[in-house]
C-alpha cells in the first residue's frame, strides 16, 4: 500500500519537476496531456515509440537468433529506455528509496537460499522449492508465453491481503519467499516476486522494472511490473491475468521505476493535477 508513500517523499514529494518534454507534434507533454487528460501519456508514449526504428538484422544477426534455444528470450532490442517512454529523475532520498532498499537486501539474502536450492534439492525449502517451480514454468517457454506463464502463476499463488490487515502496518515491502511464506500480499508484493521471477527465469535485469503507477481510475497509486520484450514494454498487474502494453494503459500514470539501478521519478508536469491526493493502493 502507498498512503505513507506521499508524506515521507522528499521535499518536492509527487509534486512532480515540471520538464518540457516534446513528443511527435512538437507540443510539450503538460500541453497535450491538460487538453487531453490523462490518456495523453499513453498516447505520448505510442507517439514517441512509433519514431524509434530499430536497425534491420544483418545476416550474421539472423543465423544467431535462428539458432537460439527456445527458452531463451529475445535480446533486447534497441528501445524507450524506461516505460511509457517518458523521462524520469534519480531519486537521492525518501520512502520509496527506504523500502526498495531494504527490499533488495532481502531479495540478495534470498538469492543465496536459491543457489543453495540449485545445489541441492535436499537443503531446499518448500517454500523455495514452489518459487523456483514458478521459475521453472517460466523457463519451458519463451518470449510473451514466459511473460504470461509467470503472471498467472504468481497471481495465482497469492491472496490479496493489505499490508495492515497483515503486518498490523500502512505499508511493508516483502521479498518474495517472505510473500510465499504467508501466501498473502498487496500490489507491491505481487510485483517484487514477478520482478524476481521474470530475473530468474532468463530476462535481463535491465529489461524489468517494478513501476509505481498513479490509477486515476480508483484515485489511488499501484504497483505493477514492466518487462520488454522486442522493444515494448509489457506490464503486468495483479488484478488481472491479461498482458497489456504500456501504450495502453491510459489510466495509469507512472510515479516511479524501479531497478537495480536505483529509483527513479517520472517527471511529466501532468502528474501535478492528476495527484490531486495520496490514497492507500488496493491490494
Amino acid at each position: 500500500m502507498f498512503g505513507r508513500v506521499a508524506a515521507a517523499a522528499p521535499a518536492w514529494g509527487f509534486a512532480v519537476l515540471l520538464l518540457v518534454w516534446p513528443v511527435s507534434s512538437g507540443i510539450e507533454l503538460s500541453t497535450f496531456a491538460a487538453a487531453n487528460g490523462p490518456a495523453a501519456i499513453a498516447i505520448a508514449a505510442r507517439q514517441q515509440r512509433e519514431q524509434i526504428q530499430a536497425p534491420a538484422p544483418d545476416s550474421t544477426t539472423q543465423a544467431k537468433v535462428a539458432t537460439l534455444d527456445p527458452a531463451e528470450p529475445p535480446r533486447a532490442s534497441p528501445a524507450l529506455p524506461e516505460p511509457f517512454g517518458l523521462p524520469a529523475l534519480p531519486v537521492a532520498a525518501g520512502d520509496v528509496l527506504t523500502k526498495w532498499a531494504g527490499v533488495e537486501a532481502d531479495i540478495r539474502n534470498e538469492g543465496e537460499i536459491l543457489a543453495r536450492c540449485r545445489e541441492s534439492m535436499e537443503r531446499c525449502p518448500r517454500i523455495a522449492r514452489d518459487f523456483l517451480a514458478i521459475v521453472a514454468q517460466g523457463r519451458a517457454v519463451s518470449g510473451r508465453a514466459r511473460i504470461g506463464v509467470i503472471n498467472r502463476a504468481i497471481n495465482l499463488a497469492i491472496r490479496p491481503a493489505s499490508d495492515l490487515a497483515q503486518w498490523g502496518v500502512p505499508d511493508r515491502w516483502s521479498a518474495p519467499l517472505d510473500t510465499f511464506t504467508t501466501g498473502r500480499g498487496d500490489c507491491e508484493d505481487y510485483a517484487i516476486a514477478k520482478y524476481v521471477a521474470l530475473t530468474e527465469a532468463g530476462f535481463d535485469a535491465g529489461d524489468v522494472k517494478l513501476v509505481i503507477v498513479r490509477n486515476t481510475a480508483a484515485g489511488e497509486d499501484h504497483a505493477v511490473v514492466a518487462v520488454r520484450l522486442n522493444g515494448d514494454w509489457i506490464m503486468l498487474d495483479n488484478r488481472w491475468l491479461t498482458l497489456v502494453d504500456d501504450v495502453d494503459m491510459p489510466q495509469a500514470i507512472p510515479l516511479f521505476v524501479l531497478d537495480r539501478g536505483g529509483v527513479r521519478q517520472f517527471a511529466p508536469a501532468a502528474m501535478t493535477a492528476a495527484r490531486r491526493s495520496s490514497a492507500p493502493a488496493s491490494f
